[in-house]
Protein backbone atom coordinates (compact mmCIF):
# COMPACT_ATOMS: atom_id res chain seq x y z
CA UNK A 1 0.00 0.00 0.00
CA UNK A 2 1.44 3.03 -1.60
CA UNK A 3 1.92 5.73 1.47
CA UNK A 4 1.33 8.66 -1.29
CA UNK A 5 -2.37 9.38 -1.46
CA UNK A 6 -3.25 12.68 -1.03
CA UNK A 7 -6.38 11.82 0.10
CA UNK A 8 -5.67 10.01 3.17
CA UNK A 9 -3.70 11.45 6.42
CA UNK A 10 -0.70 7.91 6.80
CA UNK A 11 0.93 10.90 9.45
CA UNK A 12 -2.07 10.42 11.99
CA UNK A 13 -2.67 6.88 13.23
CA UNK A 14 -6.63 6.00 13.14
CA UNK A 15 -8.25 3.25 15.33
CA UNK A 16 -9.66 1.69 11.70
CA UNK A 17 -5.94 0.48 10.50
CA UNK A 18 -4.62 0.20 14.81
CA UNK A 19 -7.07 -2.58 14.74
CA UNK A 20 -6.14 -3.68 11.67
CA UNK A 21 -2.74 -4.64 12.69
CA UNK A 22 -3.98 -6.05 15.68
CA UNK A 23 -6.25 -8.39 13.41
CA UNK A 24 -3.30 -9.01 11.39
CA UNK A 25 -4.20 -6.94 8.25
CA UNK A 26 -2.48 -5.19 5.99
CA UNK A 27 -3.56 -1.92 5.22
CA UNK A 28 -2.07 0.19 7.86
CA UNK A 29 0.98 2.50 8.05
CA UNK A 30 4.05 2.67 10.31
CA UNK A 31 2.31 5.41 12.69
CA UNK A 32 -0.28 2.84 13.14
CA UNK A 33 2.07 0.07 14.21
CA UNK A 34 3.72 1.96 16.11
CA UNK A 35 0.64 2.25 18.42
CA UNK A 36 -0.44 -1.28 18.26
CA UNK A 37 3.66 -2.14 19.11
CA UNK A 38 2.97 0.51 22.08
CA UNK A 39 -0.52 -1.07 23.18
CA UNK A 40 0.86 -4.98 23.13
CA UNK A 41 3.93 -4.15 25.30
CA UNK A 42 1.67 -2.96 27.90
CA UNK A 43 -0.98 -5.48 27.23
CA UNK A 44 0.38 -8.51 25.03
CA UNK A 45 -3.32 -10.38 25.20
CA UNK A 46 -4.67 -7.48 22.65
CA UNK A 47 -4.39 -9.42 19.44
CA UNK A 48 -6.20 -11.87 20.95
CA UNK A 49 -8.84 -9.29 22.26
CA UNK A 50 -9.35 -8.33 18.82
CA UNK A 51 -10.19 -11.49 17.50
CA UNK A 52 -12.56 -12.16 20.15
CA UNK A 53 -14.43 -8.73 19.18
CA UNK A 54 -14.70 -10.19 15.57
CA UNK A 55 -15.74 -13.88 16.53
CA UNK A 56 -18.53 -12.47 18.57
CA UNK A 57 -19.38 -10.09 16.08
CA UNK A 58 -20.21 -13.33 13.58
CA UNK A 59 -22.16 -14.71 16.39
CA UNK A 60 -24.44 -11.69 17.24
CA UNK A 61 -24.97 -11.00 13.18
CA UNK A 62 -25.56 -14.82 12.50
CA UNK A 63 -28.05 -15.02 15.49
CA UNK A 64 -29.63 -11.91 14.64
CA UNK A 65 -30.43 -13.03 10.58
CA UNK A 66 -31.02 -16.44 11.30
CA UNK A 67 -33.25 -16.51 14.84
CA UNK A 68 -34.15 -12.95 15.05
CA UNK A 69 -35.32 -12.24 11.36
CA UNK A 70 -33.26 -9.20 11.09
CA UNK A 71 -32.15 -8.22 7.19
CA UNK A 72 -30.79 -4.68 8.29
CA UNK A 73 -27.66 -3.99 9.71
CA UNK A 74 -26.14 -0.81 10.19
CA UNK A 75 -22.35 -1.44 11.49
CA UNK A 76 -20.37 1.77 12.73
CA UNK A 77 -17.51 2.15 13.24
CA UNK A 78 -16.84 -1.07 10.99
CA UNK A 79 -13.09 -0.17 10.40
CA UNK A 80 -11.13 -2.23 7.51
CA UNK A 81 -12.86 -4.89 5.48
CA UNK A 82 -10.93 -8.20 6.86
CA UNK A 83 -12.23 -12.25 6.64
CA UNK A 84 -15.86 -12.51 7.68
CA UNK A 85 -17.19 -9.35 7.38
CA UNK A 86 -20.65 -8.80 8.51
CA UNK A 87 -22.40 -8.87 4.94
CA UNK A 88 -20.87 -11.99 4.78
CA UNK A 89 -22.25 -13.63 7.41
CA UNK A 90 -25.79 -12.02 7.07
CA UNK A 91 -26.61 -12.70 3.38
CA UNK A 92 -25.70 -16.71 4.01
CA UNK A 93 -28.83 -17.01 6.15
CA UNK A 94 -29.86 -14.38 3.54
CA UNK A 95 -29.37 -13.39 0.73
CA UNK A 96 -30.91 -10.01 0.60
CA UNK A 97 -29.87 -8.67 4.03
CA UNK A 98 -28.75 -5.12 3.42
CA UNK A 99 -25.12 -3.74 5.52
CA UNK A 100 -23.95 -0.36 5.41
CA UNK A 101 -20.30 0.27 7.06
CA UNK A 102 -19.94 3.57 8.55
CA UNK A 103 -15.91 4.53 9.31
CA UNK A 104 -14.44 8.26 9.52
CA UNK A 105 -11.40 6.69 8.42
CA UNK A 106 -11.67 7.46 4.65
CA UNK A 107 -9.40 4.00 3.75
CA UNK A 108 -11.91 2.04 4.37
CA UNK A 109 -14.13 3.80 1.91
CA UNK A 110 -11.71 2.76 -0.08
CA UNK A 111 -10.72 -0.44 0.26
CA UNK A 112 -14.83 -1.47 1.20
CA UNK A 113 -15.60 -0.01 -2.18
CA UNK A 114 -13.69 -2.00 -4.37
CA UNK A 115 -14.37 -5.33 -2.39
CA UNK A 116 -18.14 -4.40 -2.51
CA UNK A 117 -18.80 -3.37 -5.75
CA UNK A 118 -20.55 -6.18 -7.46
CA UNK A 119 -22.31 -6.33 -3.53
CA UNK A 120 -26.00 -4.18 -4.32
CA UNK A 121 -27.19 -5.22 -0.79
CA UNK A 122 -24.17 -3.39 0.48
CA UNK A 123 -22.33 0.25 1.10
CA UNK A 124 -19.53 1.94 2.61
CA UNK A 125 -20.26 5.15 3.86
CA UNK A 126 -17.36 7.99 5.48
CA UNK A 127 -19.30 9.12 8.39
CA UNK A 128 -18.62 10.89 11.97
CA UNK A 129 -20.96 8.45 14.64
CA UNK A 130 -20.51 11.94 16.83
CA UNK A 131 -23.11 13.70 14.50
CA UNK A 132 -25.30 10.75 14.38
CA UNK A 133 -28.36 13.07 13.19
CA UNK A 134 -26.30 13.80 9.95
CA UNK A 135 -25.52 10.14 9.57
CA UNK A 136 -29.01 9.02 9.94
CA UNK A 137 -30.23 11.50 7.07
CA UNK A 138 -27.43 10.21 4.76
CA UNK A 139 -29.25 9.26 1.00
CA UNK A 140 -26.65 6.56 0.65
CA UNK A 141 -27.43 5.19 4.37
CA UNK A 142 -31.46 5.08 3.52
CA UNK A 143 -30.88 4.28 0.26
CA UNK A 144 -30.49 0.69 1.64
CA UNK A 145 -31.31 1.39 5.58
CA UNK A 146 -35.45 1.19 5.84
CA UNK A 147 -35.72 3.25 9.00
CA UNK A 148 -39.10 1.75 9.17
CA UNK A 149 -38.06 -1.85 10.42
CA UNK A 150 -36.22 -3.38 12.37
CA UNK A 151 -32.04 -2.92 12.00
CA UNK A 152 -29.74 -4.32 14.40
CA UNK A 153 -27.07 -1.13 14.80
CA UNK A 154 -23.94 -2.40 15.92
CA UNK A 155 -21.58 -0.66 18.01
CA UNK A 156 -18.57 -3.17 18.50
CA UNK A 157 -15.44 -1.60 19.84
CA UNK A 158 -16.19 2.13 18.55
CA UNK A 159 -17.46 3.72 21.85
CA UNK A 160 -13.98 3.41 23.39
CA UNK A 161 -12.71 5.69 20.83
CA UNK A 162 -15.24 8.19 22.15
CA UNK A 163 -14.43 10.61 25.72
CA UNK A 164 -17.06 11.10 27.94
CA UNK A 165 -17.03 15.08 26.72
CA UNK A 166 -18.18 13.44 22.94
CA UNK A 167 -21.17 12.11 24.52
CA UNK A 168 -21.60 8.71 23.54
CA UNK A 169 -24.41 7.96 25.73
CA UNK A 170 -26.22 10.57 23.56
CA UNK A 171 -25.38 8.98 20.37
CA UNK A 172 -26.89 5.86 21.47
CA UNK A 173 -30.04 7.55 22.71
CA UNK A 174 -30.61 9.35 19.02
CA UNK A 175 -29.45 6.03 17.42
CA UNK A 176 -32.11 4.33 19.31
CA UNK A 177 -34.83 6.78 19.54
CA UNK A 178 -34.41 6.59 14.91
CA UNK A 179 -35.28 2.85 14.62
CA UNK A 180 -38.16 1.09 15.20
CA UNK A 181 -39.64 -1.33 17.92
CA UNK A 182 -37.71 -4.75 17.57
CA UNK A 183 -34.23 -3.54 16.60
CA UNK A 184 -31.28 -4.79 17.93
CA UNK A 185 -28.03 -2.87 19.21
CA UNK A 186 -24.83 -4.84 19.45
CA UNK A 187 -22.05 -2.86 21.79
CA UNK A 188 -19.23 -3.83 23.03
CA UNK A 189 -16.30 -1.44 24.86
CA UNK A 190 -13.11 -1.97 26.57
CA UNK A 191 -13.61 -2.73 30.08
CA UNK A 192 -11.96 -1.43 33.67
CA UNK A 193 -10.14 -4.53 35.22
CA UNK A 194 -9.86 -3.69 39.55
CA UNK A 195 -7.56 -6.35 39.62
CA UNK A 196 -4.93 -5.45 36.34
CA UNK A 197 -3.55 -2.39 36.35
CA UNK A 198 -2.70 -2.63 32.96
CA UNK A 199 -6.32 -1.82 31.87
CA UNK A 200 -5.88 1.70 32.99
CA UNK A 201 -1.63 1.68 31.31
CA UNK A 202 -3.78 1.28 28.55
CA UNK A 203 -5.68 3.81 28.17
CA UNK A 204 -3.45 6.41 29.23
CA UNK A 205 -1.44 5.15 26.40
CA UNK A 206 -4.26 5.17 24.27
CA UNK A 207 -4.92 8.60 24.29
CA UNK A 208 -1.35 9.74 24.31
CA UNK A 209 -0.62 7.89 21.03
CA UNK A 210 -3.76 7.68 19.47
CA UNK A 211 -5.95 10.48 21.19
CA UNK A 212 -9.27 7.71 21.68
CA UNK A 213 -9.39 4.94 24.15
CA UNK A 214 -12.26 5.24 27.45
CA UNK A 215 -11.77 2.23 29.21
CA UNK A 216 -14.88 2.05 30.89
CA UNK A 217 -16.73 0.14 34.25
CA UNK A 218 -19.51 -2.62 33.46
CA UNK A 219 -21.75 -0.27 35.10
CA UNK A 220 -20.77 2.81 32.43
CA UNK A 221 -21.59 0.17 29.41
CA UNK A 222 -24.94 -0.77 30.85
CA UNK A 223 -25.99 2.35 30.85
CA UNK A 224 -25.74 2.82 26.89
CA UNK A 225 -28.52 -0.35 26.96
CA UNK A 226 -30.84 2.44 29.04
CA UNK A 227 -34.07 1.68 27.00
CA UNK A 228 -33.44 -1.98 25.52
CA UNK A 229 -34.16 -5.13 26.80
CA UNK A 230 -31.09 -7.41 27.17
CA UNK A 231 -30.62 -10.37 25.40
CA UNK A 232 -29.57 -13.68 27.66
CA UNK A 233 -26.44 -14.14 28.87
CA UNK A 234 -26.50 -10.28 29.27
CA UNK A 235 -23.75 -8.13 29.45
CA UNK A 236 -20.63 -10.58 29.22
CA UNK A 237 -16.70 -10.88 28.31
CA UNK A 238 -16.92 -11.03 24.87
CA UNK A 239 -15.79 -15.23 24.93
CA UNK A 240 -19.07 -15.63 26.41
CA UNK A 241 -21.92 -14.10 25.12
CA UNK A 242 -23.51 -17.36 23.25
CA UNK A 243 -19.94 -19.05 22.24
CA UNK A 244 -19.46 -22.21 19.66
CA UNK A 245 -17.15 -23.86 22.01
CA UNK A 246 -16.88 -24.01 25.87
CA UNK A 247 -14.52 -21.08 27.09
CA UNK A 248 -12.20 -23.36 29.23
CA UNK A 249 -10.74 -20.44 31.37
CA UNK A 250 -12.75 -17.13 31.77
CA UNK A 251 -10.28 -15.58 33.99
CA UNK A 252 -7.98 -14.31 32.26
CA UNK A 253 -7.10 -10.56 30.80
CA UNK A 254 -7.80 -11.53 27.34
CA UNK A 255 -11.24 -12.82 27.83
CA UNK A 256 -12.53 -10.41 30.43
CA UNK A 257 -11.08 -7.18 28.90
CA UNK A 258 -14.10 -6.31 26.26
CA UNK A 259 -17.16 -6.68 27.49
CA UNK A 260 -20.65 -6.41 25.70
CA UNK A 261 -23.89 -7.77 24.51
CA UNK A 262 -26.90 -7.21 22.95
CA UNK A 263 -30.07 -5.04 23.78
CA UNK A 264 -33.39 -4.74 21.85
CA UNK A 265 -35.69 -1.63 21.83
CA UNK A 266 -38.73 -3.38 22.82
Amino acid sequence: MSDSSPQIPVGVPTAARVYDVMLGGKDNYAVDRAVAEASLAIMPELREIALHNRAILHRVVRHLAADEGVTQFLDLGSGLPTVRNTHEVAQETDPEARVVYVDIDPIVLAHGRAILADNPGTAVVTADIREPEDLLERPEIRALIDFDRPVCVILAGILHHLGDDEEPGRIVRVLRDAVPAGSFFFITNFTRLGDAPESVALEKQLLEQLGTGRVRTPAELAAFFDGLEILPPGLVPLPLWRPDEPVLDASTIAVRFMTGGVGRKP
